[in-house]
């Protein structure tokens, strides 16, 4: 890990040099590009004082930081290395120049841009040729990296092993595994090997110049930890511990130190804290601004309602959002006064043990109500959920309580985002297939979240609602 850090280090001093350079190079072309109302301007004029400097300096690092360009997890690959310094420009650019505003008002506007567009482009340049040259350094000098051996060659041990390979640009080597099932002794795991047993570890630590052991044990297995962790101190390596809890997460799990004790988080939010500001006030603006038009419609319908059959014309429901939070949704009545008394009746059971709840032939439903379902018209009062914020425009279908107590483990991690009015199930796998059967359409959605997939959503849902498929 302390090549890391020095990396950092290293690219912090080399960003402030960047910065600096820029900031010179900027008051040269502005002094002879002929550009703006006043043409080149003498490099009198565009020389900055001494104190833009630092002023400068401390804009990019401070923004940098805040996009986390020095975190490596967060710029693993080139393109999100690439995409995380243009955000830090953005943030740069409003930070920068409203600190010049007050400090250098007659700092050139022109020479502005040209410094935010050499920074950027130096940044992104040099960090790419770093790349190239860290990938030539890997090959010729391998006395460099981090021998690594993962203790345990279980399903856990496999996905820590993808990640170090993953990771290896940075400096380490899976050199192989461990593991005490004779059946996996001389396998190959990721085209590694499995070098020998847990009780061999001394001797293969020295053999192969191991400098990193990862323990990732079965839970089963923890009753040898110490014997493993006494072992190792004895021995000049790092030590990490995996603890196998990863099956037990729904979704993403995080840890952290809370009053000075490690904590997992096995239910962490999917969608992080800038995207999820995003996302409601995405919905907020969209709600708000169709509810103008749509107030008229609702009248309309629950009239209609009232008239068909005698009950109100709107119908609460509980169904779970987001992390399995029970909330009354919000319909127009499609079925007839005391339908869901009569559910059981309705219920019809597979042989897998698979409730089916919903029929294109339920008796229950109105004449009304049977046209408000072709085309989704009795959703239409959710906008009210969306604006309350239980739930949100695009997500998956909130679902029924008592059906959820039924799911398996793996399912309910679609509860993981906010649930929505529409959803990936809606636009792609609407059929004659009740939702809770298409808990895979809903994971894709979880594991795939951007404003972009939401987006995309919303413009194919008036398409799928008139097609009408499966709505009944």
């Amino acid at each position: 890990m302390r090549q890391k850090y020095s990396l950092s280090l290293f690219l912090v001093i080399a960003d402030t040099a960047l910065i600096n350079i820029s900031l010179l190079l900027a008051a040269h072309l502005r002094s002879i590009l002929p550009f703006g109302v006043s043409g080149a301007l003498p490099i009198e004029i565009t020389a900055p004082p001494w104190y833009i400097y630092p002023v400068v300096t401390f804009c990019w690092l401070i923004a940098l930081y805040n996009n986390r360009v020095y975190d490596f997890q967060h710029v693993l690959r080139w393109y999100m290395e690439t995409q995380a310094v243009l955000l830090g420009s953005v943030f740069c650019t409003g930070l920068l120049a409203g600190l010049l505003y007050f400090i250098a008002r007659d700092f050139s506007r022109l020479q502005f841009v040209y410094l935010m567009a050499l920074t950027t482009a130096l940044l992104i340049a040099y960090r790419g040729a770093l790349r190239v040259a860290y990938r030539i350094l890997k090959i010729h000098r391998p006395g460099l990296r981090s021998r690594v051996l993962i203790v345990g060659a279980g399903e856990l041990g496999e996905k820590i092993g993808r990640v170090i390979l993953n990771y290896s640009r940075w400096g380490f080597d899976l050199v192989g595994f461990l593991d005490d099932d004779p059946v996996k002794k001389g396998l190959r795991i990721l085209d590694t090997p499995v070098l020998g047993t847990i009780a061999e570890i001394d001797e293969i630590i020295s053999r192969k110049a191991i400098g990193e052991v990862w323990v990732t044990l079965p839970l089963c297995a923890y009753a040898r930890l110490d014997v493993i962790v006494e072992k190792l101190e004895r021995l000049p390596v790092k030590i990490y511990i995996v603890p196998d809890y990863s099956t037990h997460a729904l979704v993403r799990s995080r840890a952290e130190v809370f009053a000075g004790l490690p904590v997992i988080g096995l239910r962490e939010g999917v969608i992080d804290d800038s995207a999820r500001m995003v996302k409601r006030i995405f919905d907020l603006v969209l709600t708000s601004l169709s509810m103008i038009p749509l107030l008229p419609v609702f009248g309309l319908i629950a009239l209609a309602i009232k008239l068909d059959t005698r009950g109100p014309a709107f119908f609460r429901q509980e169904r779970l959002g987001e992390n399995g939070i029970i909330f009354k949704m919000l319909k127009f009545r499609t079925m007839v006064a005391g339908a869901e008394e009569l559910q059981q009746e309705v219920n019809e059971i597979l042989e897998d043990g698979t409730i089916i709840h919903k029929h294109a032939n339920d008796t229950r439903v109105t004449k009304v109500g049977r046209f408000l379902r072709r085309y989704s018209l009795d959703e239409l009062p959710q906008f009210f959920n969306v604006l309350a914020g239980e739930m949100s425009l695009v997500g998956p279908r909130p679902e029924m309580p008592w059906l959820v107590d039924k799911y398996e483990h793996w399912q309910r991690r679609r509860f993981a985002v906010p649930q929505g009015l529409t959803g990936w199930w809606q636009i792609n796998a609407r059929s004659d297939k009740p939702m809770h059967l298409n808990t895979e359409d809903d994971l894709y959605y979880v594991y795939n979240y951007s404003l972009w997939l939401d987006i995309k959503i919303l413009l194919r849902t008036p398409w799928a609602v008139l097609r009408g498929r499966g709505a009944y």
